[in-house]
């Protein structure tokens, strides 16, 4: 902001300056090139009517020595012509005396009482010069025709001198209007800067130092304070709801184990015909204590700032793949894992066992004996825009479109839901995948089921992990978050 600030002020004064400047050098300029040529044209005239008179009365011979002192007090060249156009006198010697210059347009004109001025090239000035040839004449009769040839060299040097002063001034009111427009412009952006790093404060987690603004516009000093106070105020409301969710999750604990440990006592004294109803109470149980586990995730999730790591994809993939594999078998559900290595991702640590935990889990719930789970990872892009896919798809029923819309929601679940889910499950895959810098989506599998795609952002060179396919492990299932 302080840059364009500084180019507006700069900008405008720019155009201050061409605006005055340029019109100056201009009129300037036409006023000495006015000047210098009337000026060399009236001398021309009273020379011509000097030497007109000496040639009236026959003394000829004291026209070179008034064209030589002519010549040398206004530093140019004179040539003087008598009626037939033959040179009676050169300053500069250039032309011998009895030239004839009656052809030359600039004197045939004068000899004919017309006056004529041009600028051209004479060598006996050192380049170019403004000519002004004129009639030496008694009424209509003309005895003698004058060439002065005055060099524009000096007037051009005068000209140019008067750009580069103007040209210096207005370099140095720049440099001037510069440093002032510099100061203006940090002074008014000083607490735009100061928001800004508190702004980046507040998207990371916490404001540590609210900005205590004492210098600046005071709309903006206003505004930081209106900003700081809003920021305290957001950061304890936040702070408040974090605190009651993980403190009411973490004491519903204890009473949910105490309930089911009482309907579990009550088993023998009921009558047999009431032991459905209790199986019920005590899974009720067993999911409201699912549900206060997962709240207590989600807090925890939202309370830390884990910086993302570098993390094996592939390592990771095979070894969940292996966790599971003895669980799912006892589904009769196989577990593949295919595609090509994926090497390292951006993610929290321990983000991506938690959200592959998730996801195979929840395909397991809907997969039918004998299917298949596949655990598929992808390159996408270019190098640019180059990322890593992890697809869970599963061959169970799927869901709708507005059901997928709608499965990140916090608690919900399916109308016709079949399994105890809590709803929390994909709310935490989305909030730990997001945190690493990815993101996660739900789409139709090719031949129905499910596909959820986890997209994650490459870290660097890609690593090739041994691919590890599932094997045998322990019968007792994986821990599944929800």
């Amino acid at each position: 902001m302080t840059r364009r600030l500084l180019l507006s002020y700069l900008s405008l004064t720019m155009l201050v300056l061409l605006g005055l400047e340029v019109p100056l050098g201009y009129f300037y300029a036409r006023g000495e090139i006015s000047r210098f040529t009337g000026d060399g044209r009236h001398s021309a005239e009273l020379l011509a009517q000097v030497l007109e008179v000496r040639v009236e009365r026959r003394a000829a011979a004291e026209v070179p020595a008034l064209a030589a002192d002519f010549a040398r007090e206004n530093g140019g060249r004179v040539v003087v012509v008598d009626d037939t156009g033959r040179v009676l006198a050169d300053s500069h010697d250039a032309v011998a005396t009895g030239t004839d210059l009656s052809a030359e347009p600039d004197i045939a004109t004068a000899l004919r009482d017309r006056s004529m001025s041009t600028t051209r090239e004479d060598r006996a000035v050192d380049g170019d010069a403004f000519t002004v040839t004129v009639p030496g004449s008694s009424g209509t009769t003309v005895r003698c025709v004058v060439r002065v040839s005055y060099p524009v060299a000096p007037l051009t040097s005068r000209i140019q001198g008067t750009w580069m002063t103007l040209a210096l001034i207005g370099l140095g009111v720049l440099i001037a209007v510069a440093a002032i427009a510099f100061a203006l412009a940090h002074w008014v952006t000083g607490p735009v800067r100061a928001l800004e790093h508190a702004t980046a404060e507040l998207a990371d987690g916490s404001l540590k130092d609210p900005p205590v603004i004492t210098q600046g516009p005071p709309e903006l000093r206003r505004l930081a304070s209106t900003f700081s106070r809003t920021a305290m105020r957001l950061q304890h409301l936040l702070h408040a709801q974090r605190a009651f969710a993980s403190e009411a999750s973490h004491q519903l604990k204890t009473p949910l184990t105490a309930l089911r440990l009482r309907l579990e006592n009550f088993e023998p004294y009921l009558d047999p015909r009431a032991h459905d109803s209790l199986d019920e109470a005590v899974g009720e149980v067993e999911r409201l204590g699912r549900m206060v586990q997962g709240l207590l995730a989600l807090a925890r999730l939202e309370n830390s700032a884990s910086t993302p790591e570098a993390t094996d994809l592939d390592a990771v993939v095979a070894d969940r793949a292996v966790t599971w594999a003895a669980f799912a078998a006892e589904h009769y559900v196989d577990i593949v894992v295919t595609g090509e290595q994926a090497g390292q991702v951006w993610a929290i640590p321990g983000a991506l066992e938690q959200v592959v935990d998730n996801l195979l889990s929840n395909a397991l719930r809907v997969s039918p004996p004998g299917t298949t789970i596949t655990l598929a990872r992808t390159l996408t892009g270019g190098p640019r825009t180059s990322g890593v896919e992890l697809h869970v798809i599963d061959q169970g029923p799927g869901m709708t479109e507005t059901e997928r819309r709608r499965a990140f929601d916090r608690f919900w679940r399916a109308a016709d839901s079949y399994h105890e889910g809590t709803g929390l499950g994909l709310p935490i895959v989305q909030q730990l995948t997001r945190a690493g810098g990815g993101d996660v989506a739900l789409d139709a599998a090719p031949g129905g089921g499910l596909d959820a795609v986890v997209r994650l952002r490459p870290a660097g060179e890609h690593r090739v992990a041994p691919n590890r396919g599932p094997r045998s492990a322990a019968r007792k299932a994986p821990v599944s978050a929800f």
